[in-house]
Formats: structure tokens, sequence, C-alpha cells
């Protein structure tokens, strides 16, 4: 079986303090909503700001520095 991995970046906005759950075994895991915008006009030339709301789930250890 290949190995599929994909990478996404989000930029966005909190909804609310992150949900941070830690397991017996030492794995932690964090849950919350991010809000991301895209502007842009329409066909009648007005502008339109369009948010779309994510819910996060990540797993594991943190890394980077």
């Amino acid at each position: 079986m290949n190995n599929l991995r994909n990478k996404v970046q989000l930029i966005g906005h909190l909804g609310q303090t992150p949900e941070i759950i830690n397991f017996e075994n030492g794995n932690k895991m964090a849950k919350f909503r991010l809000a991301t915008n895209a502007l842009y006009k329409n066909a009648k030339g007005d502008k339109v700001e369009d948010t779309q709301w994510h819910n996060i789930t990540v797993w594991g250890k943190r890394s980077g520095g």
C-alpha cells in the first residue's frame, strides 16, 4: 500500500479557545474551530465576504520549536 500524506495550511481566526485532551499514554488531542474568509466581487460588482468554518482535530505530539 502506498503511503499518502497531505499537507494543508489554513490561515484564519480561532472561534474559541482550543480544547486540549491529555490521554494516559501521553498522547494529546486538540480540537478547535477556525474561520477562513474569502473576499471577491460578484457578477454585479458588489464586494462579497464569504466565511467558512472548519472543525479541526489534531492528534499526536507537538513538533517544531
